[in-house]
């Protein structure tokens, strides 16, 4: 037996080394430290740290090849930065207006591919970083030229780190975000079997906001683990690892579909006890389906081959016992009446179970060409000119949040050449933190991230009054860096200390005095006012404005899906491309909608008097995309023709009426006749055509009742009147979202 101590920090210590960057900082950092110091000029170090903290901020998810490019693309953006900064330090307005206007241009670079974001930001941060180091080198006796050497030396070593460490393990990447989807598909499955079922009040407002973002939260990481894969696929063969990793990326797709198609029409509550008891049986099937699914994570983790676990296996073993029982022995016609459905999800739980199992064998047969068309990748410098294009418009929110950036640096500038010429750096640093994209977001974090650099700052300059020897500071330094790194995807308030911190100890090496602490945290104060109020006043991209088109948006596609899995009824289930995308879209268009929902209730209070309108469309929306994935996941070939037609007739009066829904929400009006639905009321199709398409008539009448309600929600929402306001179900949302 261990000491359960020591087993945890084992754990701890193999998760720390699996998760790449991280480690690849500490030896970046650890390693500069120590070169430094063994030679005698510990002194020179934080300029290198300082470098390596930037080229890891640049770093992005990318083939080794792919990697060289970015990080040579990433070094000559920091060279130029650095160079500028140090140039401009003694002229700050005019350094303040080029620092602008670089910030518009790269904050737009990232409209060709996400993957130029990070290195716009890290340049941003290392010319500050510059400019806070070169007003302390006076006290340090490094001269600009050296500095700036040390800056790049520092940015380039860690870069051919980087590109080697990609080199050797190129999988490790995409390995992480499978642990992460798989761990989010896990605790989806799980939240969604905890659901109570009531189909009203706040609880089932709260609970089917959680599930839409729980849901968002899984297509995230199919999207990262996409992308990740064909990064390393290019235009060869991939590797047996890539290929058994892109197997189980398929498996999720799968086991999401079904997974989100577990729903029950809580609108129709006298079903009974009886119905009630089978349902907590499918519900107790769908927990154990998602303990399993983080069980998988944790192989996937470990490289470790799937634990058989018999519970789920045991566990749709007696629901089927029992739904067999309830047949034989219900005499009832209304009790028969709801066997069917709970067959249905018996059924697809069992599909999902089979998937699941498969997951220790992925299949890696799967042709490139499932994947290769969903590359968003710049096809050509032409393709990435129009993207950039496309987007300078004032209803791209990448174009506001360039603009709002772009103006609280020149007046984070101004104010630091008003107030304090030569040492008012962290006003800017504190305007670029703060100012952030999403309104939501960055009006629930400025306290956070002020609260961060302010601890940051006080935590740098007391130790300093302490600790004034060069060997502490860069042992300090690496120990911030490192723990920046390892806690920053949670942006919590520790890791925006151990950011301030890292910056303070490296670009102000020197002792500062005891009145040199109030201007500090004074400065970063006035750089997070700077960037709330360019946040509230410049071009302000409430959520509530553009509510509407991502509504019309998440109605398209979802027609788009409908119409996909109805046609597969005709020859059999075929996960070809077209629906692929189908599915895609409808899910990431649900993700958006969800997103921008959460975000509307964390806007100002004065912006919530329709949040609830839009909060109930959501949710029917979502409840519309889980009948959409049950049509999916019950794919199979009909024989009759005759039915075939029927499905597909009714089918496309619902798709018709979704786009004529999405028309009237991007005109601003919804008519009072529901034009284009053509659906019949439940069973108008009739009976027969076995049981495939008595299910499938079920879902689209599932679908029916939604978009009815769609329909009323939309005009509750475009009536300017919400209703009560949503209090309620807005509170929790960001403990939600951290989960």
């Amino acid at each position: 037996m261990g000491f359960p101590a020591i087993e945890t920090f084992r754990r701890w210590l193999s998760a720390f080394a699996r998760r790449g960057q991280p480690l690849r900082v500490l030896i970046a950092l650890g390693g500069a430290a120590a070169l430094w110091g063994f030679g005698g000029h510990l002194e020179a170090a934080p300029p290198v740290l300082l470098g390596i903290a930037a080229s890891a901020l640049a770093e992005t998810d990318d083939s080794w090849r792919g990697r060289l490019r970015t990080q040579l693309f990433a070094w000559i953006c920091l060279a130029i930065a650095a160079s500028v900064a140090a140039l401009l330090f003694d002229k700050p307005l005019i350094f303040a207006a080029v620092l602008a206007a670089a910030a518009f241009c790269l904050t737009m670079l990232g409209a060709v591919d996400v993957r130029y974001k990070p290195i716009g930001h890290a340049t941003l941060i290392l010319a500050l970083s510059v400019v806070l180091a070169v007003g302390q080198a006076p006290a340090t006796g490094i001269e600009r030229g050296h500095l700036l050497r040390l800056l790049l030396a520092g940015a380039a070593g860690y870069g051919l780190l980087s590109v080697l460490w990609c080199a050797v393990l190129p999988a490790q990447p995409v390995q992480l975000r499978l642990v992460r989807l798989f761990d989010a598909l896990g605790d989806g499955m799980r939240f969604r079997a905890s659901l109570s079922g009531v189909a009203r009040g706040p609880d089932f407002e709260r609970e089917g906001l959680s599930l839409a973002l729980f849901n968002a939260a899984v297509v995230t990481g199919l999207n990262a683990a996409k992308e990740s894969i064909l990064r390393r696929i290019g235009t060869g063969a991939p590797t047996e690892r890539i290929a058994r990793y892109r197997g189980l990326y398929l498996i999720a797709q799968d086991v999401h579909e079904r997974a989100s198609a577990f729903h029950h029409d809580t609108g129709a509550p006298d079903e009974g006890s009886l119905h009630d008891a089978l349902l907590v049986r499918c519900r107790q099937v769908l927990d154990l389906l998602g303990q399993g699914c983080i069980r998988l994570a944790h192989s996937i983790e470990r490289r470790e081959p799937l634990a058989a676990e018999a519970g789920a296996e045991r566990a749709l073993a007696d629901l089927h016992t029992a739904i067999a029982h309830a047949r034989d022995s219900a005499a009832l016609p209304d009790r028969m009446a709801s066997l069917p459905s709970i067959e249905a999800i018996a059924q697809n739980l069992a599909q999902l179970e089979e998937r699941l199992a498969s997951a220790s064998q992925p299949s890696g047969r799967t042709v490139r060409t499932d994947l290769g068309p969903l590359d968003r990748a710049p096809r050509s410098w032409r393709d990435a000119a129009r993207r950039v294009r496309r987007q300078l418009a004032t209803r791209s929110a990448l174009f506001r949040h360039a603009l709002r950036l772009t103006l609280a640096l020149l007046v984070g500038g101004g104010a630091a050449w008003l107030l304090r010429p030569s040492q008012g750096g962290w006003i800017l640093l504190a305007a670029l933190l703060v100012c952030q994209q999403s309104v939501g977001e960055t009006v629930a974090r400025i306290g956070r991230r002020m609260a961060g650099t302010l601890v940051g700052i006080a935590a740098g300059w007391g130790l300093q009054q302490v600790l004034a020897q060069p060997l502490p500071h860069a042992l300090l330094g690496v120990a911030a860096g490192v723990f920046f790194f390892a806690a920053r995807d949670e942006r919590s308030l520790r890791a925006t200390a151990a950011m301030a911190l890292l910056v303070m100890l490296c670009s102000s090496p020197a002792k500062l005095g005891v009145a040199s602490i109030a201007p500090l945290l004074a400065d970063a104060a006035a750089g997070c006012v700077i960037a709330a109020l360019a946040l509230l006043l410049v071009l302000p991209y409430w959520q509530a404005r553009r509510i509407n088109e991502l509504a019309a948006a998440s109605l398209r596609n979802h027609a788009a899906y409908l119409r996909q899995a109805i046609e597969q009824y005709r020859a059999g289930a075929h996960d070809d491309l077209a629906y692929r995308l189908a599915r895609r879209n409808a899910h990431n268009a649900d993700a958006a909608l969800s997103t921008a929902v959460a975000d509307l209730l964390r806007d100002p209070r004065w912006r919530w008097p329709r949040a609830l309108a839009a909060l109930r469309f959501l949710l029917r929306s979502h409840a519309l995309l889980s009948g959409l994935s049950a049509l999916g996941a019950r794919r199979a070939a009909l024989p009759d023709p005759q039915w075939v037609a029927r499905l597909r007739e009714a089918a496309e009066g619902e798709a018709t009426a979704l786009e004529h829904l999405a028309d009237e929400l991007e005109a601003g009006a919804i008519g009072a006749v529901e034009t284009g639905f053509g659906f019949p009321a439940p069973g108008g199709l009739g009976a027969g055509g076995g049981r495939v398409a008595q299910l499938a008539v079920m879902e689209l009448s599932w679908i029916q009742r939604q978009i009815g309600a769609l329909r009323r929600h939309a005009s509750e929402w475009l009536s300017r009147d919400g209703g009560r306001s949503p209090d309620d179900a807005g509170r929790g949302i960001g403990e939600t979202r951290a989960g």
